[in-house]
């Protein structure tokens, strides 16, 4: 999961969590809690964003050494 898809996650957890969409389906609402999908979707972006921006440090300090041996 990159950055972008951590945002994306980010938004759409807080049309959610905040109530944006008040006509939300009787169907799905009567199965999911929206503001709980919101809460999660919330949470799993955060912690996508966060570990995009760890690996991409820990590559980014990663050396390559070439070792060459003449004949």
């Amino acid at each position: 999961m990159g950055i972008g898809v951590g945002i994306f996650l980010i938004v759409i957890g807080l049309i959610l969590l905040l109530d944006v969409i008040e006509d939300f389906p009787d169907a799905i609402a009567d199965v999911i809690d929206v503001e709980t999908l919101g809460w999660i979707c919330l949470i799993v972006g955060i912690l996508g964003i966060v570990l995009a921006l760890v690996m991409n440090r820990q590559r980014s300090r990663t050396t390559h050494i070439q070792e060459r041996r003449d004949i």
